[in-house]
């Protein structure tokens, strides 16, 4: 059934100030890498705002609607900026996850990756921050759930910043397994495994600044692995942040792109075993622009390989 790229021009309307590292280049990078390939390309929509109170409260979705600026910057915490763009970026990258959910769960192609920005896995129930307007990885598990009556979703965050959004998006959702792996100490701080959800369904692995390879292979292999085939999730949606790379401005983890790629052939491997390959993955950081184009595309490269 192949694999599908979710993705719009409206992402690249939301603007930063200059220097800032969550910045239009990176999604361009990312699209330029994955040129040329047997993808199914898709538009992505505009999020229906049900789907965004599947983990926000009318409040907090009114507030982000209204609060870009009509020209200039509207900067919301020290990290998240909005420019006249923001909105219909953010609503675009929703809307994609939504939609890749869909076209998964519907047999229209096995996996998918939603090419996307603004990130979402910080964005908490009515908090934006770390440059997350909204928590587009839970609202794909919601509405698998809701929606498509899954019994159960896991969410694996590969990202190096601890998905914190995603985590109290789902915190009390004991049929999502929330599983993040990241750098520790690092911001935003959380991410202990002491956390663990309300229903034991969440799982943080922290890994010390400048581990590398070996480090993060054992970790997924004798934990992370496991729960996952403890849980048997009929659909699996990964954070595909890429700034655990080496070359990463933003931390200190050593991961290579291969690593990137042994991940993603795993955990497409995991699917097949567990939940007949569904995969939706949509991308959160990376920073340094010609690894974070080369780690996605070498995610996209082995979500193909899954597919075929």
């Amino acid at each position: 059934m192949g694999t599908a790229l979710i993705t719009h021009a409206d992402c690249l309307d939301h603007v930063t100030p200059n220097g800032h590292p969550e910045r239009v280049a990176r999604l361009e990078h990312v699209l330029h890498a994955l040129q040329g390939l047997d993808l199914t390309r898709e538009s992505a929509p505009l999020v229906d705002p049900a789907h965004l109170a599947y983990v926000h409260p009318r409040s907090h979705i009114e507030a982000i609607t209204v609060a870009a600026p009509k020209d200039g910057f509207n900067q919301l915490d020290a990290d998240t900026w909005m420019s006249p763009g923001s909105v219909a970026a953010a609503m675009r990258a929703a809307g994609a996850v939504v939609r890749a959910v869909d076209m998964v769960l519907d047999e229209e192609v096995s996996n998918a990756f939603c090419a996307i920005r603004p990130p979402g896995h910080h964005a908490e129930t009515s908090t934006p921050m770390g440059f997350c307007l909204f928590g587009n990885a839970a609202i794909g598990a919601k509405h698998a759930l809701q929606a498509h009556g899954l019994r159960r979703v896991a969410v694996v965050d590969f990202d190096v910043h601890h998905g914190n959004g995603t985590q109290d998006l789902l915190w009390d959702e004991a049929r999502a397994l929330t599983i993040t792996s990241q750098q520790m100490p690092l911001w935003p701080g959380s991410g202990d495994p002491s956390e663990k959800g309300a229903y034991d369904n969440v799982l943080n692995i922290p890994l010390a600044p400048r581990s590398g390879s070996a480090e993060m292979r054992a970790a997924y292999e004798t934990r992370i692995f496991p729960r996952l085939r403890a849980f048997e999730p009929e659909l699996i949606i990964i954070s595909a942040g890429f700034d655990a790379h080496q070359d990463d401005p933003l931390a200190e983890l050593q991961w290579t792109t291969e690593d990137f790629r042994w991940l993603t052939r795993e955990l497409c491997a995991l699917a097949a075993e567990l939940c007949e390959s569904r995969v939706v993955s949509t991308l959160e950081g990376g920073y340094d622009l010609s690894a974070l184009a080369d780690s996605a595309r070498a995610h996209v490269d082995e979500l193909m390989e899954a597919a075929s």
